[in-house]
């Protein structure tokens, strides 16, 4: 949640002459306080001084002229980045405001404000598994991650930023935010594989120690990039404890299935939560059905003796890598378009408490055949 225009500053616009209009702003909630001129308090102040000084012993005192009340009204709009897509996964560019009806809490709510530009730049955080069982996926992960980080930042001069994080029983940051795709890409190519699986504590721990740092709300779009086959065996915080600190944090979370073919994947399901729940999206390169020709750069089920479940031939060789790697380019390619055909929705919620709950928000699109996408809620907080 954020205010349109809100940042962490304190200015004073133009008002009535003499008055003073500050405009305050944290993060979700910009506050707006009217009060007296200050020549006007100065009077008053220095009316109420005199009038005690010059008293004579046992005459009654006036009480001394108290503050002024401030008049202070909440302004909350809350900004929802919305992704439409047509049935082929392509992005939907040509909607107008009339075109879409968002509720919170199930209650219809007023679209204000509404752009077809994305203005707010993007800090996205790519969290790679370089645990054991990602080792032999860690060279694809790698040339992926490369092409994807100079597609996102386009130059030095871009106005997105890009953090690296990999993770096995622990997480390290291996680069901060950064527009330097060179610098990234330095750090992706020396990345090593070992050690357990912590998933859940990769997601809590890029949530709250980057993404909350990163800005107000109103002005980012947070997003996480996780590559990972979903498992996890050395967590010490939930899957849910995880998805609140993404929905805290208000961070989408697109994941990246880098399980190979042919061999099943029960946590499948969980990058499918961790991106459902936060208003992302859930990649599985490899989901579609490869045919029986080895060419085609797949190993079929059922093929003779050590060629079955891609253990021939080597899955991690040969044509089945060039593939494979295109396979997950083409995801993260995906993603970055996504990304960058997304529409801004603002709204001043009917609700206008704070009192830290969650709001559930729900973006629907009149035109038919299409798929929305948007964050499922905001928490109500002053801060």
């Amino acid at each position: 949640m954020g205010t349109r225009h809100g940042q962490n500053r304190l200015r004073t616009t133009g008002a009535a002459p003499g008055w003073a209009l500050v405009f305050l702003a944290w993060g979700g909630l910009a506050t707006v306080v009217f009060a007296l001129p200050a020549t006007s308090q100065d009077a008053a102040s220095q009316a109420a001084t005199q009038s005690t000084s010059t008293a004579k012993p046992g005459a009654s005192v006036d009480e001394p002229i108290p503050p002024v009340s401030k008049i202070v009204t909440r302004v909350e709009v809350v900004n929802v980045p919305v992704t439409v897509l047509d049935r082929r996964g392509r992005p939907v560019i040509d909607l107008n405001r009339d075109d879409f009806e968002v509720y919170e809490d199930d209650k219809p709510q007023t679209i204000r404000y509404f752009s077809r530009e994305m203005r707010q730049p993007l800090r996205i955080g790519l969290v790679l598994d370089t645990s054991n069982s990602a080792r032999p996926a860690l060279q694809f992960e790698k040339d992926a991650a490369s092409e994807f980080v100079f597609n996102m930042l386009q130059g030095r001069s871009s106005r997105n930023q890009i953090f690296l994080q990999t993770f096995d029983a622990t997480s390290s940051i291996i680069q901060d935010f950064t527009s330097d795709p060179q610098i990234l890409n330095e750090k992706i190519l020396g990345m090593k594989a070992g050690g357990g699986k912590a998933l859940y504590d990769a997601i809590y721990f890029a949530c709250k120690e980057k993404m909350v740092k990163s800005g107000a709300p109103a002005n980012t779009r947070r997003i996480l990039v996780l590559v990972s086959d979903g498992r996890d065996v050395a967590s010490e915080h939930t899957i849910e404890e995880a998805i609140s600190m993404a929905r805290k944090a208000e961070t989408l979370i697109y994941t990246i299935d880098n399980t190979s073919y042919g061999y099943a994947n029960t946590a499948q399901k969980i990058l499918e939560r961790l991106a459902v729940e936060t208003g992302g999206a859930a990649q599985d390169p490899l989901e579609e059905t490869p045919g029986t020709d080895i060419g085609t750069g797949y190993l079929s089920h059922g093929q003779i003796g050590e060629t079955s479940q891609n253990k021939g031939l080597g899955a991690a060789t040969g044509i089945y890598s060039a593939t494979r790697l295109m396979q997950l380019a083409d995801s993260l390619e995906a993603i970055g378009r996504e990304l960058n055909e997304q529409y801004s929705i603002g709204y001043t919620p009917t609700n206008d408490r704070l009192d830290g709950t969650f709001r559930a928000i729900r973006v629907e699109a009149r035109r038919k055949g299409v798929t929305v996408r948007a964050k499922p809620g905001y928490f109500a907080a002053a801060e």
